[in-house]
């Protein structure tokens, strides 16, 4: 026992001295996280800071009328911005309607019911879907998914609904080329699948097993496990992983600019073409000059205000959901 003790005291004290917190080290990667996250700060602050200059002007000379005045007349240097916000949002809105339930979707079957020898492959196409450029599903969407769509969705659904009270408003072109707010809500839609599905897998995958499985001994059923077990315990990840998705979606432009029908007009029918923020912004950018440039520059300022409160308002969620 003796020689035991001695064996450990000399290993101890053979051992590497252990050196005191507060080193020159630790001095030097204090300050470059601080460095790192004052950088962080000082682009978001100078993007914003430039932006809103530029658009002063045009802020200035139309006041709040700005906001909600549809009328963009180049020649007479009348702008607004409400058909865009409106087009932004309708577009954003209509991709997390198609987008979310279809992600969660995705996400349910990989985590319960995908056979183990196709769980990878279906999540790896679902994963290379993000690496998809936004110009290529713009192409797709304009070239291909746009004719079809107008084919055999628009002109059959207008044909049905014409004449009726709220439907027929909603879901008539009335030139059915194809193009318009739902087209690029679709587009959104799929481009968001991959980012919500994601991260809401990944999120059910790390839920304790031991908890689906108590839930399947007394008796539960598939949806039962899902809607009472798995959606409360990753609730917080899932409400993140959507507004991520919506954040994608309303600042998404090449895409949006080929199927949208860039039109500066408000209409009922999701089927008519319309325009958003960034697609009116990537038409006209290199163009403008004077109070155009600076409506511009105030669409953009408007478009980050939207994104900032989309944020507030996913970390009100986020708390009210941790309390409950």
């Amino acid at each position: 026992m003796g020689a035991l003790t001695e064996q450990i005291s000399l290993t101890r004290a053979a051992g590497p001295a252990r050196r005191k917190p507060g080193g020159i080290g630790d001095g030097l990667f204090r300050a470059a996280s601080y460095a790192s996250a004052l950088l962080v700060l000082l682009v978001l602050f100078g993007i914003l800071a430039s932006i809103a200059y530029g658009g002063w002007p045009a802020f200035a000379e139309f006041g709040p009328g700005f906001i909600t005045s549809s009328a963009w007349n180049i020649g007479q240097e009348q702008y607004g911005a409400f058909v865009a916000i409106v087009g932004t949002l309708a577009s954003a809105v209509l991709a997390l309607l198609i987008g979310v339930p279809l992600s969660l979707g995705i996400a349910v079957y990989l985590t319960q019911l995908c056979p183990g020898w196709a769980r990878k492959p279906v999540a790896m196409t679902i994963e290379l879907l993000a690496s998809v450029p936004s110009i290529i599903y713009g192409m797709w969407g304009l070239f291909i998914f746009a004719p079809l769509f107008a084919r055999f969705v628009q002109m059959p659904v207008s044909n049905l609904v014409e004449g009726m009270p709220v439907v027929g408003t909603l879901f008539y072109a009335r030139v059915p080329s194809g193009v318009g707010i739902l087209t690029a809500g679709i587009i959104l839609a799929i481009m968001i699948v991959p980012f919500v599905a994601s991260i809401t897998r990944d999120m059910l995958d790390q839920i304790p097993t031991v908890l689906r499985e108590s839930a399947y001994g007394i008796g539960c059923t598939t949806w039962e496990v899902v809607r009472h077990v798995l959606v409360p315990q990753a609730s917080v990840s899932i409400i993140g992983a959507i507004m991520l998705g919506l954040g994608r979606a309303l600042g998404e432009t090449m895409a949006v600019t080929f199927v949208i029908g860039n039109a500066n007009r408000l209409s009922a029918s999701v089927f008519d073409p319309g325009s958003t923020i960034a697609s009116r912004i990537a038409n006209e950018f290199n163009e403008a000059d004077g109070l155009q440039l600076n409506a511009l520059m105030a669409l953009g300022c408007i478009l980050f205000v939207i994104t900032f409160v989309v944020l507030i308002v996913a970390r009100l969620l986020v708390r009210r959901v941790k309390v409950a």
